[in-house]
């Protein structure tokens, strides 16, 4: 489960949000082989709360657009594929039949057809291959480096055009009480914004072990 939600306040901008996420990934499997499970996994992801964008009009002023809120959309996800654990660090999910369901619960998202749901609608399913790759390791001491790439391609429309959702955190323990992250993410989905979406964070915070 990977929760977050960040709020930032500048002269410049004003309030506004920097990170908002919920992003549920459950896996169960039965080992076949040495290195080979036959694997469900199950993905939930959505936010908490209202998204927008920022333009201005002719005389400067600001106008705020709203783009998402909490289950608009939602990202519902159950897929049947092997799994590949060759270490402890690196697992590997294929899967070539996947369900996933696009949730567009917001009336006004919906009427416009947000996130590739036919314009009315609240709600659009996907049939495709999936893949989902995760790294786990202390790459040096004190540094651990957390990775994981999930791929879609959706078989009913456009399987060329491949979503996809990637985070990576480099977290690094300065002394025993500062500790320094340093996030880096990346989306492609064209449904929802038809080119690569980049979001960076660093981050220095005080830690505790009990």
């Amino acid at each position: 489960l990977d929760l977050g939600y960040g709020y930032i306040n500048t002269t410049s901008l004003g309030a506004r949000k920097s990170d908002d996420r919920i992003d549920l990934l459950s896996k169960y499997g039965r080992q076949i082989s040495d290195k080979w499970y036959a694997t469900g996994l199950f993905n939930f992801r959505s936010q908490f709360t209202s998204g927008y964008t920022y333009d201005k009009d002719v005389n400067g002023a600001e106008i705020k657009t709203l783009t998402s809120k909490f289950m608009a959309p939602a990202y519902v996800l159950l897929s049947a594929g092997f799994e590949y654990r060759p270490n402890s660090y690196f697992s590997l999910f294929l899967s070539p039949i996947t369900e996933r369901w696009i949730i567009v619960s917001d009336d006004a998202l919906s009427a416009i057809g947000a996130y590739g749901v036919d314009p009315g609608k609240k709600s659009k399913n996907e049939i495709g291959a999936f893949l989902s790759a995760q790294f786990n390791k202390e790459i040096m001491k004190n540094v651990i480096y957390k990775s994981r790439f999930d791929a879609f391609s959706n078989y009913k429309s456009k399987p060329g055009n491949i979503d996809i959702f990637w985070t990576n955190v480099l977290a690094m323990k300065v002394n025993e009480y500062l500790s320094a992250n340093i996030a880096v993410d990346f989306l492609y989905d064209d449904d929802a914004i038809a080119r690569l979406q980049i979001r960076q964070i660093l981050g220095i915070g005080f830690s505790a072990k009990f």
